[in-house]
């Protein structure tokens, strides 16, 4: 019970191979000390396609970080019995699972799991895309048009190579801006614009609802290359996200707490004057009793609730 609970800081591995306790290593894959798992996958590894077996049922188990360790110790021992369960895998919840998943496929070298790599070069995670282009030349295939190089390309990000493909590197650069890394999306867009192609000018357009505002203003810059009329762009500047303050909120907040809207706001005096209402409503409770002090305090309450309103309804929009 206890091996199961607690991981040894130093495990003994090496009796572990000779004993040919495979469980016990696989258990040790769930560890978060980064040596004892290598050490588990190591030792797995040695014992070679005895554990394949059992490896693949661990992969069932929702443990992430125990499935990071058993893909690591399936591409260690390198049998072909593991290769649909890792392309099973490429399809992942977990962006680090899918990138473990193609890069073990790339180590045992299949050339049958190539088609589950070009898939995984479509993946909206930049480590994934550049794990699956290294694996690709590993399980030797080479790109057989220049559709496949765009992708292959693009998982490397070699925005030089894209642009000497032109139009055929559209469909790549556009599932680059899925990518939660903003600046991958501006380099993207930049390449689109590099490029000039009029085809993208929607997706460019698109582009100018984008959260990251460097996105946007290359959007705009990259639109002008590819021909998009500039009466086009401010429609889709407008579906960009809103940063504005509830007006409500801050007005509530300054009502109830004298400063706290202020403070939501960002502006700096308003812990000076949230302290100062404390001061002033401790004094008042003590010389003029408590409802005596609601009724001088309640009109400066309700005028800096509304100062607060005020100020939101003032406010610009966040800058584009």
């Amino acid at each position: 019970m206890f091996p199961d609970l607690f991981f040894l800081k130093n495990p003994d591995t090496e009796l572990m191979i000779r004993k040919r306790d495979i469980n016990g290593l696989i258990r040790l894959l769930s560890s978060k000390d980064p040596d004892v798992q290598a050490s588990a996958v190591h030792a797995l590894g040695t014992i070679g396609s005895d554990a394949t077996c059992p490896l693949l049922s661990a992969l069932r188990k929702k443990n992430r970080n125990l499935r990071l360790g058993v893909i690591g110790a399936l591409a260690e021992i390198k049998d072909p019995r593991a290769v649909s369960f890792l392309i099973g895998m490429t399809q992942d919840p977990g962006s680090e699972v899918r990138w473990q998943a193609v890069i073990a496929l790339g180590e045992i070298g299949d050339p049958a799991a190539a088609p589950a790599i070009l898939e995984a070069l479509k993946d909206p995670d930049k480590y994934v895309r550049y794990g699956s282009a290294i694996s690709l030349v590993k399980v030797g295939h080479k790109p057989a048009n220049v559709t496949e190089w765009a992708w292959y390309f693009a998982g490397m990000q070699e925005w030089e190579k894209l642009t000497e493909l032109g139009s055929p590197a559209l469909p790549a650069l556009e599932n680059l801006l899925r990518d939660t890394d903003g600046e991958v999306r501006v380099r993207a867009v930049r390449t689109l614009g590099t490029i000039g192609d009029r085809d993208a000018g929607p997706v460019l357009v698109r582009s100018l609802a984008d959260e990251n505002r460097q996105v946007r203003w290359e959007a705009v810059l990259a639109s002008q290359k590819c021909g998009v009329p500039p009466m086009y762009l401010p429609g889709g500047l407008y579906q960009r996200p809103r940063m504005k303050k509830n007006p409500l909120i801050a007005g509530f907040l300054n009502f109830l707490l004298p400063g706290l809207g202020y403070g939501y706001l960002g502006k700096w005096w308003g812990i000076m004057i949230f302290q100062i209402d404390i001061t002033v409503t401790v004094w008042l409770f003590k010389t003029s009793g408590e409802s005596n002090t609601y009724s001088v305090l309640f009109p400066f309450y309700l005028l800096l609730g509304i100062h607060a309103w005020y100020i939101v309804k003032k406010m610009p929009e966040e800058a584009p």
